[in-house]
């Protein structure tokens, strides 16, 4: 069985062009917003050295 993960939601409030170009790139990638979203934000974290690769665990 997978692990589980904690997950916390906040309410994000995002410009009406700005969300189409993240839904049209979620579904160029066959993710949801959500998945595009925190897809982004695990990268950027790696990308700045703020959270380690899970292969490096």
């Amino acid at each position: 069985m997978a692990e589980k993960k904690d997950t916390k939601s906040f309410i994000l409030r995002i410009d009406t062009d700005t969300m189409n170009a993240l839904e049209k790139w979620a579904a160029d990638e066959f993710r949801s917003v959500n998945g595009q979203l925190q897809w982004i934000i695990a990268d950027a974290l790696r990308r700045a050295s703020r959270q380690k690769n899970k292969k490096d665990e």
